[in-house]
């Protein structure tokens, strides 16, 4: 019996669902565990397998098109077999203004045309008309084999490195082009010449790009955080001395090498620990406080920005949090990363400060009740037991949602996070 294959839900927030690219065409045979299909999503692009085996006979979402969850993606089945009732109830349900025009294989009539069909006259083919089908056939034949399977990032980087993709030998599976064979690409590259214009104030140049599923659901998510949550923010600065000591001893271990963010996701793990109030999440009907501490940390990638998570960060030693944020943090650039990894934060960190900037606000991951911005660590003249010496300062920004975390808790939880960070040591007893 045919399986209908809808658009899956492959993150929390996805509504919808983009086809990079279909590895299998219809008429194909089809295992269960078989790549069918290379679906972007609002965080990352993933590959869909099967569930189900047998010959693929009908894809309902083309390559680069997008459509919402649960929309009909493919149908798998017996070779041969009728789908027009499988998909005709299906489009009814899920896209009644496309009802009156269901593409189905083999057919070109509307589902609800069966009794004009009857009655439709035989259409005679000539001679001519036999030579202009099989002209067509061998045109599609020939489309098919010239076409190129490309990755959307390496797609994306060869369109800004003007790259000519028909040039390229892709070492993916079944030939198709990765992001390091256009990395790896040292063909000289042709500039196209940029033809004269005249000089006018009215003349603008611009350049546009469609929302990708990523930005669109980062637009929606920040957007409804930012005007539903009530923002406020709390600053403090701190004494980054002992702190910047404590990594160069720690990076004397060989094969140890960790970051000031490493430290910080510590340091805000123990004092979360020791603060459920701060580490709390905000629902229409409830306020949730978390005997938990996941440590969701934000990485920019080439869409925009994604937060994989630290499950159980306060029982992670900073190397552990080290090792693990390098390998996510890869994970998120090649668009790896699973739902599951994306998922669970109770506490968010933004770091900037690798940037230089030194303050900064940011807004709140909902449902979290808080976000901690990271400046940079900054060289100026400051006050020490009465005398003016040279010191290193970090400033920290928590914005609060005021619902869930008055000014006083979030007040204490900066006092509970200060020591932490700026005597690393002491989180070590």
């Amino acid at each position: 019996m045919a399986e209908l294959i809808k658009m899956p839900r492959l993150s929390d927030t996805m509504e919808e669902g983009t086809v990079a690219t279909w590895f299998k065409k219809v008429g194909d045979k089809v295992q269960e565990g078989d790549i069918l299909a290379e679906i972007e999503t609002d965080k990352a692009t993933m590959e869909f397998e099967s569930f189900y085996e047998g010959t693929l006979l009908y894809i309902g979402i083309k390559e680069n098109e997008t459509a919402k969850v649960d929309v009909p993606l493919a149908i798998i089945g017996e070779e041969g077999e009728d789908i027009e009732s499988i998909l005709g109830d299906s489009i009814s349900d899920d896209k009644p203004e496309e009802k009156k025009s269901v593409d189905l294989p083999n057919s070109s009539l509307d589902p609800g045309d069966n009794q004009k069909a009857e009655k439709a006259p035989e259409k005679k083919f000539t001679n001519e008309d036999k030579v202009e089908e099989d002209e067509s056939s061998r045109s599609s034949e020939i489309i098919k084999s010239q076409r190129i399977f490309i990755s959307p990032l390496a797609k994306k980087l060869a369109n800004d490195k003007n790259i000519d993709i028909s040039a390229i030998q892709g070492t993916g599976e079944n030939g198709r082009i990765v992001k390091s064979d256009i990395e790896n690409y040292k063909e000289t590259i042709v500039q196209p010449q940029v033809q004269p214009t005249i000089a006018s104030l009215d003349n603008q140049d611009y350049s546009e790009i469609n929302h990708s599923q990523m930005r669109k659901v980062i637009a929606k998510r920040l957007s409804e955080s930012k005007f539903s949550a009530p923002h406020y923010y709390l600053n403090v600065e701190l004494d980054m001395s002992e702190t910047i000591e404590f990594r160069k001893q720690c990076n004397a271990i060989p094969d140890t090498k960790i970051s000031f963010n490493d430290i910080i996701i510590k340091a805000c793990a123990v004092a979360l620990r020791n603060n459920p109030s701060v580490n709390s999440q905000w629902f229409d009907d409830r306020i949730r406080y978390n005997n938990f501490v996941n440590i969701g940390v934000a990485v920019g990638v080439e869409d925009g920005l994604i937060v994989p998570v630290l499950k159980n960060t306060d029982k992670m030693s900073v190397a552990d949090i080290s090792k693990s944020v390098k390998e996510m943090a890869t994970l998120a650039r090649d668009k790896k990363l699973t739902p599951e990894m994306m998922q669970g934060s109770t506490f968010t960190i933004s770091n900037l400060g690798m940037f230089g900037i030194e303050s900064f606000t940011s807004i709140i991951n909902s449902p979290n009740s808080v976000i901690l911005s990271v400046g940079a660590i900054i060289e100026k003249p400051v006050v020490k037991d009465g005398e003016l010496v040279v010191g290193n300062t970090m400033k920290l920004t928590l914005a609060c949602d005021h619902r869930v975390v008055d000014g006083l808790t979030g007040a204490k939880f900066l006092q509970a996070l200060k020591p932490l960070i700026e005597n690393p040591l002491s989180m070590l007893i």
